[in-house]
């Protein structure tokens, strides 16, 4: 489509140096477009190449509305089933009853977690996995594969993995460990669920900012340095298309200079449940979370490409 506008363009340019075009129908009472030097475009063409516009934006909102790159997961905005909208009610509503049952705990117990667990912040972690568990339970069904090469919850570490949907957090807090995410500083703002944020050591960050990216990275940092571990989607945002994104430095860096091991994890399915951009759809389907093998390397550059290609080999293979 936009190939077809700039061709049409460029043969007005064309026509307008030779000082008139004139475009016929098939019959002479019908209305035609002509274009010259002196008038422009008669309105019949305006109102033509405005119509052609609106055409092309709708085609743009369909791509950007498309879900993991499988074909279920594409839908334009009158295509979405009912049935997909009323699972998002319920599914919202399950994770906002199950929020607010469960931040009493979280709340009765910071006093001493601060004193005894300051960096891990374990119970914390477990009342979020209780949280993430319930509500995943009615609408999907989680597999899981390499749990034997997750480390042990005392031993920190640098996870990394893909990024498709809002549904990731979720999934990946029924690991049931006490990694640190990072996260938009305007979703602390949110009740409960920036509380519990909070409440769990998640690391703010101003996107943009680099004084915020270098505090951040200092942060991370810090806490494997006395036992935690941090999580980092390396693309930076949601993947629109299903394809994996470029992997940025920062979580290698981290991982390097702190010498801690790379844990890349795969994750299928999530964005064909809820694609990026659409987040009041539940679709039905499943998820699957891959844990690789640690990796061990001094050099960001090599973990970053490990780590990535990784990932990549077993989205094409499995995804």
């Amino acid at each position: 489509m936009d190939l077809y506008i700039i061709s049409f363009s460029s043969f007005i340019l064309a026509a307008a140096q030779k000082n008139f075009l004139h475009i016929s129908r098939a019959h002479d009472h019908e209305p035609r477009c002509y274009f010259s030097r002196n008038e422009g475009l008669n309105r019949y063409c305006i109102s033509k190449l405005y119509n052609l516009n609106k055409l092309s934006r709708y085609v743009v909102v369909k791509s950007e509305l498309a879900g993991a790159g499988t074909p279920d997961a594409s839908y334009s905005l009158s295509e979405v089933r009912l049935s997909s909208k009323v699972r998002g009610v319920c599914f919202y509503a399950v994770t906002a009853i199950a929020a607010i049952s469960l931040i009493g705990f979280m709340i009765v117990a910071h006093p001493f977690v601060l004193l005894f667990d300051r960096y891990r912040r374990k119970a914390q972690h477990f009342v979020a996995k209780l949280w993430a568990a319930a509500t995943f339970a009615p609408f999907f069904k989680i597999e899981y594969e390499g749990l034997e090469n997750l480390p042990s919850h005392d031993a920190p570490a640098v996870y990394v993995s893909n990024h498709q949907s809002f549904l990731d957090i979720y999934t990946l807090l029924t690991l049931g460990r006490s990694f640190k995410f990072i996260s938009k500083t305007a979703i602390f703002l949110f009740p409960i669920i920036g509380w519990a944020m909070s409440m769990m050591g998640t690391i703010p960050l101003k996107r943009m900012d680099s004084r915020s990216q270098l505090e951040c990275l200092k942060r991370c940092m810090d806490l494997i340095g006395n036992g935690a571990s941090v999580f980092f989607f390396p693309e930076g945002t949601r993947s629109k298309d299903g394809k994996l994104g470029d992997f940025k430095k920062g979580a290698f860096s981290v991982a390097a200079k702190t010498r801690v091991p790379v844990v890349p994890i795969t994750l299928i399915g999530t964005g064909g449940i809820m694609p990026a951009g659409m987040e009041g759809v539940v679709n039905s389907g499943s998820v699957k979370v891959i844990i690789h093998k640690p990796i061990k390397e001094t050099d960001p550059e090599i973990l970053r490409q490990i780590a990535r290609n990784t990932i990549l080999d077993t989205l094409k293979l499995r995804g």
